[in-house]
């Protein structure tokens, strides 16, 4: 059955243990996934100058994160590794593979709400900084030969992420600047993929001073089939400027 592709706003570390709107969405999303053969993430927490995949039998948990409380740091996600369908995606996009690489932050604090039982193997793509934003777009193409394959494809970064400019407080009010930018990526995301391809949409050396929260999305839309619709699972805000836009393909 061919799985779906789904791009995750994560946010703060905090949502790992937090109850909010955000983490209640993705809990309720996890009861209506159809169970995968396999998970592949693709991080804003894992960039490298080059294409690499995880070929690991048992990723650890990594907190690649300071300063939250100790209860955070007791969290872990003890999925397998899956080892033949990271083969062939190394093989396919003739990425390096590494096989020391666990679940980074981006990866185990989506998949702790919508698979908590622990049960589907995981795998990471790392994003490649390196590449052109419409690379990233076109690898979107070979990740769907793994979604016919039963393997679901979560891209895990942030529709905005400029961490100087967030409030502390989670409830913040929201800022112009933020909204505008969201408002046009929730209108390009159905029309539009080249403005996101381009980075034409408002403020966004602001929304995203550096990169790597934002490529995750081009793959996720990249692996889209001209009869897939695109379904908003969770649009809000989170500390003033953190859009927590969510969505899914298939």
């Amino acid at each position: 059955m061919r799985q779906s592709a789904i791009f995750i706003s994560h946010g703060s570390p905090m949502n790992v243990i937090d109850d909010n709107p955000y983490t209640r969405s993705l809990k309720q999303l996890g009861k209506t996934l159809s169970k995968p053969k396999a998970i592949l993430i693709i991080s804003a927490h894992w960039a490298t100058n080059e294409s690499v995949v995880s070929v690991v039998d048992k990723p650890e948990t990594i907190h690649d994160f300071y300063g939250f409380p100790d209860s955070l740091y007791l969290v872990r996600y003890d999925a397998p590794g899956e080892m033949s369908a990271s083969m062939l995606l190394a093989h396919l996009t003739h990425a390096r593979i590494d096989r020391r690489h666990g679940l980074d932050h981006g990866a185990w604090s989506v998949l702790v709400h919508l698979f908590p039982d622990h049960d589907v193997p995981v795998f990471q793509l790392s994003i490649d900084l390196s590449k052109p934003a419409s690379w990233h777009y076109a690898l979107g193409k070979t990740l769907s030969q793994l979604r016919d394959q039963g393997v679901m494809i979560i891209g895990s970064g942030n529709v905005t992420h400029n961490l100087s400019d967030i409030e502390p407080e989670r409830d913040a009010p929201v800022v112009p600047w933020a909204k505008e930018f969201d408002t046009a990526f929730a209108d390009a995301l159905i029309d539009h993929h080249e403005k996101i391809i381009n980075y034409d949409l408002p403020h966004f050396n602001h929304a995203h001073p550096t990169l790597e929260h934002y490529l995750p999305i081009l793959p996720i839309l990249g692996s889209q089939k001209e009869d897939e619709a695109i379904t908003t699972i969770y649009e809000g805000f989170q500390h003033a400027t953190l859009s927590m836009r969510c969505f899914q393909i298939g």
